[in-house]
């Protein structure tokens, strides 16, 4: 960006960065980020009522890999709308989001190579548009990764290169208002995949997961401090059960969990965990009360008061796709209640918002 000597801008002068993404105003010899308000995102549904936006992105449908990014107003009811399309067709990877802005890393495309290493953006109020490329996650991408961020920061732990290779204990991170390739943050406290996060905008929290060879589920519930890089998750707690390929959201305080897989199948069940302290999760309620069965490979979103999944996949015995979105009030426990359908049926999508509790 060309600009002219600092002593001939004019005090209250206003610019829009194109690398940050922002307005800023001059004062005092320095450019200052202009704070705005988030933009009406109500949606065809409810185009009276403003809302927080939910987009689930990728993932895999019955025979193919899938680029498309479905979104929602969070705050309504009703099926997804068409978002746009991700850069590449992928499934398994990871999204986290700012108020204005959603990035989607890694994930699983075959035939080998199967790690997708790029990261995709996306504004949130520019629905009709396909991402952006953003950068790509360090060490060429690892499949099946769990997701993390707060206003500042996005950030990407675990996977695996291919299916059957070791795990990664590696956590990775960006800048979200800055384009560019990831770097290291620090470790889990265990690699794993196929599990989830989410948190408030300090602590970034990591559950459940899954290594093979031979197959090891875990409970694990780990935690980092987002500011601080060059740490090592800490323990918080424990799941129920072990499980893996988890849902996750949370606002500021509490953090949901909804479905998963394990040895002996895949459930119905949701745990909660309060961020702010440490602690083992407790239940809040059936996340399938509709179909009553058990889901899993599944992904959430959330508002400071909403907590939306989609369905992913049934294990009844064999798996079995599904589109059903259900919602739950974050601050209350009891069952899911239906909410729409996404527009495939897919499992393994990316998903962000721009109203979570790390915001």
């Amino acid at each position: 960006m060309s600009l002219p000597p600092s002593g001939e801008i004019p005090e209250g002068a206003i610019r829009f960065n194109t690398d940050s993404q922002r307005l800023e105003f001059y004062a005092q010899g320095e450019w200052w980020v202009m704070s705005t308000d988030t933009p009406n995102l109500g949606n065809a549904m409810a185009p009276q009522e403003p809302g927080p936006r939910g987009l689930f992105a990728g993932g895999y449908h019955p025979g193919a890999f899938s680029n498309t990014i479905d979104y929602i107003n969070i705050s309504s009811r009703g099926n997804s709308q068409d978002f746009g399309e991700l850069g590449n067709k992928a499934t398994g990877g990871g999204g986290v989001g700012s108020r204005t802005r959603g990035l989607f890393a890694g994930g699983y495309a075959g035939p080998s190579p199967y790690a997708v290493a790029q990261i995709d953006f996306v504004t949130f109020a520019s629905a009709g548009q396909d991402s952006g490329d953003f950068g790509d996650v360090a060490n060429s991408g690892h499949i099946r990764k769990a997701a993390v961020g707060n206003e500042t920061r996005g950030m990407w732990g675990g996977g695996q290169t291919e299916p059957g290779q070791a795990v990664t204990t590696v956590l990775n991170y960006v800048t979200i208002a800055s384009k560019g390739d990831s770097k290291v943050f620090g470790d889990l406290s265990v690699g794993r995949t196929r599990f989830s996060g989410a948190g408030s905008a300090t602590r970034g929290i990591f559950i459940g997961g899954f290594k093979g060879s031979p197959s090891v589920y875990y409970n694990t519930i780990d935690y980092v401090n987002i500011s601080t890089t060059g740490q090592t998750a800490d323990d918080f707690g424990d799941l129920m059960d072990v499980w893996t390929w988890t849902g996750a959201c949370s606002n500021s305080t509490r953090l949901l969990m909804g479905g998963g897989d394990n040895a002996s199948g895949s459930t119905a069940i949701m745990e909660y965990i309060q961020i702010q302290t440490r602690g083992n999760s407790m239940t809040f309620g059936d996340l399938n009360a509709v179909i009553d069965t058990g889901t899993y490979a599944n992904a959430g979103v959330s508002s400071p008061t909403r907590g939306v999944f989609n369905t992913g996949l049934f294990k009844n015995p064999g798996a079995t796709y599904h589109n059903v979105i259900y919602y739950v009030q974050i601050a209350s426990t009891g069952d899911a209640l239906d909410f729409g359908d996404l527009s495939q049926k897919r499992y393994g999508n990316k998903s962000c918002s721009n109203a979570h509790g790390g915001l």
